[in-house]
């Protein structure tokens, strides 16, 4: 069920319904009694985390293999090689 908010012009009063979809919005402050309005607001930010969501769930081409993402040395030129 959504959360709307509305708000009183007249008192100031700001307040959540939790409501239908299918419902008419409210009409009266519980505050004053007077008209209210609903306000629209940009509602909630999604965030993914975790190991990934996209990359690892929904991609349809094959993951580059993880050799291809590391640069590529060879002898004394590769730091690991030679172990400093």
């Amino acid at each position: 069920m959504p959360t709307y908010d509305y708000a009183c012009d007249s008192c100031g009063h700001s307040f959540e319904a939790f409501q239908k979809m299918s419902d008419e919005p409210l009409r009266e402050c519980p505050e004053c009694g007077k008209g209210v309005r609903r306000v629209l607001t940009g509602g909630i930010g999604i965030s993914f985390k975790g190991s990934g969501f996209y990359v690892n769930d929904a991609s349809s081409s094959k993951p580059a293999s993880p050799s291809a993402s590391k640069p590529s040395c060879a002898g004394a030129a590769c730091p690991a090689a030679s172990g400093t």
